[in-house]
């Protein structure tokens, strides 16, 4: 369930439900928002009229909502205003700016994620994007250059002023990368790696999750609902792709599931074209298409000379192409309300 304080509640009264629920043995998890206060209490198993009249009777509570999802911190019921996730270097999803995140796949050298950044940063990217451990299919194939890519990736984004973010694979890594990097990624292949989850949940830096290749939406959103169970809310969703049948795109970008995520939950959610589609022809009109859906921000993989590089060059749009990809972006999204 969740307790909607009225408007102005003091810390007293916030502190008065959160008395109630420890004394219940209840978990209460408190999110205040730029009008209400809301906070969720987690833990009921029976007689919940009672107990959602023993909480409502508190003084400053406006009305007691029960969760009908089994995901219930990132619900629209349990939060109705849009959360908004703030980088250090200002950068935010889901208020009205479309915040776009570009870089590499892969960090390979100091000379290619400088240039990238530089190119990026210019052409109005605010976080820069970029591999330093790579989950490959292959073990023979490129693995990321590890902590001294973590090291280039903070560099060059200081240099440029941009925000990084970049995956972590391991429980064992995020201390590492938590040192370097304002957001923290979960790949599609770890969106149910239920310890890591817990683990980017314990921290204090925003998380991105992206969608699993086969994940249902309910799934994607309850693998959400770990990072927040654990404490962390500054989460944002990614639509990534889903995997088919059909071999002629990597994957089938579920533009749909945008609206429709941002109809259940308040959390901000972004879309990537680039692995989405795989193919650098597509990866423009899919991001057009993905602001005009109403994402709050996009990743896109840039690389100086996709013909070099050494993972998902296919899919890697030049500089050149970016820098004209985000003059289109800007027209898109002042046609649906939003800047660039």
């Amino acid at each position: 369930m969740i307790v909607v304080l009225k408007p102005h509640a003091t810390d007293a009264h916030i502190e008065s439900v959160l008395a109630v629920a420890t004394a219940l043995k209840l978990k209460a998890h408190l999110s205040k928002g730029v009008e209400r206060t809301v906070i969720g209490i987690l833990g009921v198993s029976a007689d919940k009229e009672t107990l959602m009249a023993q909480f409502a009777q508190l003084e400053h509570v406006e009305h007691v909502v029960p969760i009908s999802r089994s995901y219930k911190l990132v619900s629209k019921e349990a939060r109705p205003e849009s959360t908004i996730v703030r980088l250090a270097n200002g950068a935010t999803f889901g208020g009205s700016e479309v915040t776009v995140c570009a870089g590499p796949c892969s960090v390979e050298s100091r000379e290619q994620v400088m240039e990238t950044a530089a190119g990026v940063a210019a052409s109005g990217a605010r976080v820069l994007r970029g591999g330093a451990f790579k989950p490959r299919t292959s073990p023979y194939a490129f693995q990321g250059l590890k902590l001294e890519g973590l090291k280039l990736l903070r560099e060059a984004a200081d240099a440029h002023g941009l925000a990084v973010v970049t995956e972590v694979l391991d429980v064992r890594d995020v201390a590492d990368v938590a040192q370097y990097a304002d957001m923290l990624q979960i790949g599609a292949r770890n969106m149910q790696n239920f310890t890591l989850l817990q683990e980017v949940g314990n921290i204090h830096k925003p998380v991105l999750l992206k969608r699993g290749i086969s994940a249902t939406i309910e799934e994607w959103l309850m693998a959400a609902e770990y990072i927040v169970v654990a404490g962390n809310h500054e989460v944002v969703l990614c639509e990534r792709g889903i995997r088919s049948y059909d071999p002629m795109t990597r994957n089938v970008l579920d533009l749909s599931a945008i609206p429709l995520v941002k109809s259940l939950t308040h959390l901000p959610v972004v879309v990537d074209p680039s692995h989405g589609t795989g193919a650098r022809l597509l990866v423009a009109p899919m991001a057009l298409a993905g602001v005009a859906a109403g994402a709050d921000g996009l990743l896109i993989e840039v690389h100086p000379n996709p013909a070099v590089a050494l993972s998902d060059g296919p899919q890697s749009l030049t500089l050149p192409l970016f820098a004209d990809l985000m003059q289109k972006l800007g027209r898109v999204a002042e046609a649906v309300g939003r800047t660039v």
